[in-house]
């Protein structure tokens, strides 16, 4: 069974609040890392959710401790430009692409 989780990452004290998302130090590395996540199946879905730039990933993962281990290989991770992240197990209840996954 499919387990998927709400992942909102931190900035980091290397964050430049007067820089966009895409002109953070390290953009292309961390957008290599990211597509390569989003390629093996792990990102499902992820992007800014607000205008100052946060960020929400829903990642298919077995557990907590694979998404922690799996996104410490982040450049932005390890340059300071992200830290910490809020990490919660999303139970689906609804999807328009399986019509048996409904509210009843």
């Amino acid at each position: 069974m499919r387990m998927l989780f709400v992942v909102k990452p931190t900035r980091g004290p290397d964050w430049d609040t007067s820089k966009p998302l895409q002109e953070q130090d390290g953009w292309p590395e961390h957008a290599a890392f990211m597509n390569r996540l989003a390629a093996a199946g792990f990102v499902v879905l992820g992007g800014p959710v607000s205008e100052d730039g946060q960020v929400m990933l829903i990642v298919d993962a077995a557990d907590e401790d694979e998404i922690r281990s799996k996104l410490a290989g982040d450049p932005w991770r390890q340059s300071g430009l992200l830290e910490s992240d809020s990490i919660e197990r999303w139970t689906i209840l609804l999807d328009a692409a399986d019509p048996d996954a409904s509210l009843s």
